[in-house]
């Protein structure tokens, strides 16, 4: 009996942000704005042979009671020429980037990961998310924001339009002709002429298919809706579901949406995002996670998380003391504005807080870590090698995009102590395979569509 080959184990790395997990406040910490913290993560990754670099995205700085938080980034240079820059600097590693369907436009977005996609040798890849939040839109001409239904339709026609400009070149549409000597061949570009809900797109496409066809899609969402789409349009998923019980339940259910979708297995990659912490015996790791924590969720973090679903300001009790006794504002305007309130209804929310809170004897700042953290492997190096590998081997996920907590070293530990124990056993790749993103990710090439429509002379 032959035994059943090992799946490989698919990693990212992703770039300190927009987000509440880096430890700003350590001295260890360098500057999220230098492009040596890009450079040192990107070729450390290239380097342990990951699949990509990831970066997520902010379109406007979070207010909280009318100020920026100081855990918030402030600062943090545009996606697309970071990776650029990221491109410039490595030969292999994937290069994705967090884009927003709901304030941009299909040609303009196709353009920069055609242009990304041609320039870096076919490694280019495409988060796509989608925005609900009408303070981020007032930075846009559209501004506003669209109604729940309709984020998900204007990201599908995005979605499909881009792939029609990408189509739109033959993929050897810039070879010379061998009979007339011309570098791009009279109709290997087609003139586009969408007509849709969303967009109303004519003209001919002036970027060439890249090595990939298709940059590779990202996609984040983890509504139904959101699931549904990402069936639909994705190559990737960025899970949020990174423990082994609520992954292996998520693939299952993503597994099902991919196959009334038409689509064969494997072709959908499920990657959560998750944190690695790791010691030289299981009590060191364990209390390490700990520190990190309690730095990445100060007193001032722990109140200001706790005010978006109170609903009112609580800068009045100890975020070392018991939770407020005072009732939340249920129908209170957010406090928060450039993040959605945590919940619609905060009743059942702040009730069972509470009877958790007095089970465990929490102050606020301890409920606050215990309710915002997202899980992530702690233990020595053969541990969390181990734990990774059974999540991918049975099947609670792809791999992982490995988030660190400090800038830019943060996963520096992870890639020297825990990377090489997954090569040794099979599980990950010794040296990349081929050239584009598609290849590390063992995804198919799309064929490109053809047209009859010539470019006209």
């Amino acid at each position: 009996m032959t035994s059943k080959p090992r799946k490989q184990i698919h990693l990212g790395v992703h770039f300190p942000g927009v987000n509440s997990t880096t430890v700003w406040s350590d001295p260890r910490s360098g500057s999220q704005i230098d492009f040596a913290s890009f450079e040192h993560l990107a070729r450390r990754a290239e380097e342990s042979k990951l699949d990509f670099f990831f970066l997520a995205e902010g379109l406007r700085l979070r207010e909280h009671k009318g100020l920026i938080h100081d855990l918030d980034v402030v600062g943090r240079p545009d996606t697309l020429p970071v990776l650029a820059a990221v491109a410039a600097v490595t030969q292999h590693l994937g290069l994705a980037g967090t884009i927003n369907t709901t304030f941009n436009e299909p040609w303009e977005i196709a353009r920069q990961f055609a242009s990304l996609d041609v320039l870096s040798g076919g490694r280019a890849a495409w988060n796509l998310v989608t925005s609900s939040d009408a303070f981020t839109g007032e930075n846009f001409r559209r501004g506003g924001f669209l109604p729940y239904a309709e984020r998900y339709e204007r990201a599908a026609e995005l979605v499909a339009v881009a792939r029609e400009l990408w189509d739109s070149w033959d993929d050897d549409a810039v070879s010379p002709d061998p009979v007339s000597g011309a570098y791009l061949r009279p109709g290997s570009v087609r003139r586009i002429d969408h007509v849709g809900k969303h967009f109303q797109v004519r003209g001919e496409f002036p970027t060439p298919r890249g090595p990939q066809g298709h940059p590779v899609l990202f996609q984040a969402g983890d509504s139904p809706d959101g699931r549904d789409f990402a069936a639909a349009t994705a190559d990737v998923i960025f899970s949020l579901h990174s423990s082994f019980d609520d992954g292996r339940t998520f693939y299952d259910d993503v597994q099902a949406r991919l196959a009334a979708a038409g689509r064969e297995p494997g072709s959908l990659k499920i990657l959560p995002a998750t944190t690695v912490v790791i010691g030289d015996t299981e009590a060191e790791a364990a209390e390490l996670a700990r520190h990190i924590r309690s730095q990445q969720v100060p007193g001032a973090t722990a109140i200001a998380f706790l005010e978006q679903v109170w609903g009112r300001d609580l800068t009045a009790y100890d975020p070392d003391g018991p939770l407020p006794d005072v009732e939340p504002d249920f129908d209170g305007a957010d406090i928060t504005r450039g993040r959605a309130r945590h919940v619609k209804d905060p009743r059942p929310v702040v009730a069972a807080w509470r009877e958790q809170a007095a089970a465990n004897g929490w102050s606020i700042r301890d409920l606050v870590i215990a309710v915002t953290s997202r899980g992530g492997f702690v233990g020595t190096p053969h541990h969390v090698a181990d734990e990774i590998d059974r999540h991918v081997q049975e099947d609670a996920s792809d791999g992982f995009i490995l988030v660190p907590h400090l800038t830019p070293g943060g996963l520096d530990d992870v890639l020297d102590r825990v990377v090489p124990l997954l090569v040794e056993r099979g599980s990950f790749r010794a040296e990349y395979s081929g050239p584009t993103l598609r290849d590390h990710l063992g995804l198919a090439h799309p064929d490109a569509v053809r047209r009859p429509a010539a470019l006209a002379g």
